[in-house]
């Protein structure tokens, strides 16, 4: 099942590795993938961009964290339906519960199964048909 053509994914990702993996692994399945490289670049997209379809965000991020920026993000006029998925290597469950309480929509833990971020991105991306 490839994703809908065009689908405008913002990556908030610091590590070149893993942003080169998920862009690789996105647009091979149809995705548009918008990269912000830190929590400074993050802001500025929410600032000048239209909304994308879905948010993919790390916690740790240089400049803002991932949980600073949920809470931005939902404060952006025309953003605050972006379904937001965290991507994190902090499992613990207080940063888990802190982000959803913020308004992510799921997260997944680094490291990650490809197919399972694929199905996560979908399932919440069906949501917003």
């Amino acid at each position: 099942m490839q994703g809908s053509a065009g689908q405008r994914i913002l990556m908030v990702e610091d590590e070149e590795d893993i942003a080169f993996l998920i862009r690789f692994l996105l647009e091979r399945h149809g995705f548009v993938v918008e990269h912000a490289a830190d929590g400074r670049q993050a802001l500025e997209h929410f600032a000048t961009s239209t909304p994308p379809d879905l948010a993919l965000m790390d916690i740790m991020l240089p400049y803002h964290d991932g949980l600073e920026l949920i809470e931005r993000l939902r404060a952006q006029a025309g953003w605050e339906a972006v379904p937001v998925l965290m991507l994190t290597a902090k499992a613990r469950e207080a940063d888990v519960v802190r982000a959803l309480e913020l308004g992510a929509d799921d997260y997944v833990t680094k490291p990650f199964q490809p197919e399972e971020l694929l199905a996560r991105i979908r399932r919440l991306l069906r949501g917003r048909r």
